[in-house]
């Protein structure tokens, strides 16, 4: 038993600690996208620790481990067994019960949030098929004739830029390629989909601050992750004119709007001239990151299993 809750402790650990750590992440030299592996696998890996930590506590032998520390193998095994049968089949029973409710939670919260997201997509598409132009392009950008500089993307299985004539008016060629690629990035970047998984995650789980703080966390991550595809292809100075030119009145709240989330922070980035960073150095971040958040919960479980064992089996 004593694995199954060092697992539940790990999990809950994870679920405070990251939050804190990745917080406090410098976001003008950081690379987004390893920020966002983090914070995904980080939230991946306190639900698998959960589950597992359940399941081990329905195993008869409840997940034995004590094969790894043969030499305190007989007071491992007391302490596992120190409960008696009735007692861990009761746990085991509310474990279960725990994470079915948790599953069904999360299910009913995601598809009420999907057909939500739908409902309000085709609202404001039809209304602004109406008063836009469409350029045939894919993705398809919406043009609509508005003073104001206004430009957002519209996930969904065929996503749509949402663009006014007021960025011709107000910006030059380069900045207007520039907001078009930042707002495309986001459709093959697949963030309105991350943004909703988070979204129900959260709505899932508001107790634990991992899935609380990770979609406002993520929302800010995605913004810099299309500043710096924009960045590559049209440099720092179009991108910078840009933000600081565009408004963030207009666009819906489901829609990723280019100058409405983490606007100081993207500036001062933008103002040091953080280069982006090669496919090379991103791959390897994003791997040592995602591994490093998707196993501490396994890590201080282990730490807490051997801690146990030395505390008790002098």
């Amino acid at each position: 038993m004593i694995a199954a809750f060092a697992l539940l402790l790990g999990a809950l650990a994870a679920a405070w600690a990251v939050p804190r750590r990745l917080s406090v992440a410098d976001l003008r030299r950081h690379d987004p996208a390893v920020l966002i592996v983090a914070w995904l696998l980080s939230m991946f890996g306190v639900l698998i620790a959960v589950v597992t930590g359940v399941v081990l506590l329905l195993l008869p032998s409840h997940g034995d481990v004590g094969v790894l520390l043969v030499s305190v193998h007989h007071c491992w095994s007391t302490i596992q067994h120190g409960a008696s049968p009735e007692t861990e089949e009761f746990g085991g029973l509310v474990g279960v019960l725990a994470v079915v409710t948790l599953a069904v939670r999360l299910a009913v919260v995601a598809v009420r949030g999907i057909r939500r997201r739908a409902r309000t997509r085709q609202d404001h598409l039809a209304t602004l098929r109406l008063a836009g132009r469409s350029d045939g392009g894919s993705p398809a950008t919406l043009w609509v004739a508005h003073e104001r500089p206004l430009a957002f993307s519209i996930g969904g299985r065929r996503g749509v830029i949402v663009a006014t004539e007021g960025l011709h008016r107000h910006l030059s060629g380069e900045s207007v390629a520039a907001v078009l690629t930042h707002e495309r990035a986001h459709l093959t970047g697949r963030h309105h989909q991350l943004l909703a998984a988070a979204d129900a995650l959260r709505a899932a789980f508001p107790v634990l601050p991992v899935f609380q703080q990770a979609p406002v966390a993520l929302r800010e991550l995605v913004e810099i992750a299309a500043d710096v595809t924009a960045t590559r292809a049209h440099g720092h100075a179009a991108v910078r004119a840009a933000l600081l030119c565009m408004s963030e009145r207009g666009a819906p709240g489901t829609a990723l709007a280019i100058a409405r989330d983490a606007v100081p922070p993207r500036l001062a980035r933008l103002d040091r001239g953080t280069r982006p960073p090669g496919r090379v150095r991103r791959l390897i971040g994003c791997g040592a990151a995602g591994l490093a958040a998707a196993l501490l919960p396994v890590t201080v479980a282990a730490t807490s299993a051997v801690a146990a064992v030395i505390v008790a089996c002098p």
